[in-house]
């Protein structure tokens, strides 16, 4: 009956500010999806990504117009990922047949097959916050007092993986190495989707090139994915690395506080938003996945204890903050720079 108040009165929602299993029950309100809606959102975005890819490879067309357009194309990539990280979050499209098996394509065609992705993405929702030197679903994060025991070659592999260049190049790193290569290598009988998807990837580049030549292939293939991934990686990256981030473990760690303190909320114009699916209200996300990304605003607009979390931007100061922060200092209980452990130490 409170939810249900609060819903109706935001002055009295004002007045009953919820934490913990509260807010959790209370976001179950907006995760009801409107079925047309889901359907629409993937249909135009798939529709949009056609037509880029048409221009693209359109070689009649003004070179300017033909890159325009795998810019745009590679910002759609962006779009469909979060709808199909919705799809495998059951938060959208569930109980379709037709849906599952366009979201099996499109996971293949984006490089980020079902079976790795949903295996290491739930781990990451269940472990938000949690140091780690693994970065199952998730970059690598440790102490400071951890990584000073690492050997010199445990510390330059964790650095490897933060570095801002892992983050550019998350086309190679990220997708084709990390999701496909590796976890067909080390286990080919449960990822088999992840050779079919390198299979596919590699076959439909070569084609490219044979039939219409390196240029086309770098504009109309090569560079909207590259994009998509770069831009995907870093926003993955930004939101759980952030100044005022927070990290716990074990009988400190819950599921809604990793989802207030280690967060953030990214805020974006209305039309990278769109591209992005909404990913910028990430911690809405992570108090309740089964929430629709179309719905994220919503239930932020009603839920004023969302409002008080850490945010970030694509401002360059701010992604320079993001990019320099290595380490927990369980000491002070903040993200560090490598210079600030050198200060320390």
């Amino acid at each position: 009956m409170m939810d249900i108040l609060a819903y109706l009165c935001p002055k009295f929602q004002k007045k009953t500010m919820r934490t913990g299993k509260e807010l959790i029950t209370y976001s179950k309100l907006f995760s009801n999806e409107n079925r047309s809606r889901s359907w629409f959102e993937f249909l135009i975005t798939v529709a949009l990504a056609i037509i880029c890819i048409i221009i693209s490879f359109s070689t009649s067309l003004p070179l300017i117009i033909r890159i325009g357009s795998s810019i745009l194309c590679g910002l759609t990539y962006v779009r469909l990922f979060v709808i199909y990280h919705d799809y495998e979050h059951r938060a959208i499209l569930q109980n379709s047949a037709l849906a599952h098996a366009s979201m099996i394509l499109v996971g293949i065609y984006l490089l980020a097959p079902e079976t790795i992705w949903s295996r290491t993405h739930e781990h990451h929702h269940n472990n938000n916050s949690k140091l780690t030197m693994s970065g199952i679903g998730s970059y690598p994060t440790v102490s400071k007092t951890y990584y000073l025991r690492l050997s010199k070659k445990q510390k330059t592999l964790y650095l490897i993986n933060r570095h801002p260049l892992t983050i550019l190049l998350g086309y190679f790193t990220l997708f084709i190495f990390w999701l496909n290569l590796k976890s067909f290598f080390q286990s080919p009988a449960k990822h088999i989707d992840s050779l079919i998807a390198l299979v596919l990837h590699a076959t439909l580049s070569s084609a490219t090139v044979y039939f219409f030549g390196w240029p086309t292939y770098f504009i109309a293939c090569f560079f909207p994915f590259f994009l998509a991934y770069a831009i995907g990686a870093y926003l993955f990256y930004c939101r759980h690395n952030f100044p005022g981030a927070k990290f716990k473990e074990n009988h400190d760690w819950t599921y809604s506080n990793a989802a207030l303190t280690s967060t953030s909320h990214m805020l974006m114009s209305p039309v990278m938003n769109w591209f992005t699916g909404n990913i910028g209200y990430h911690h809405v996300h992570h108090l309740n996945s089964r929430i629709p990304f179309y719905r994220l605003k919503e239930a932020l607009a009603t839920m004023p204890e969302l409002h008080q979390v850490a945010t970030t931007s694509w401002h360059p100061a701010d992604v320079y903050r993001c990019l320099r922060l290595k380490l927990w200092d369980d000491e002070h209980q903040n993200m560090i720079t490598l210079n600030q452990l050198s200060t320390a130490y």
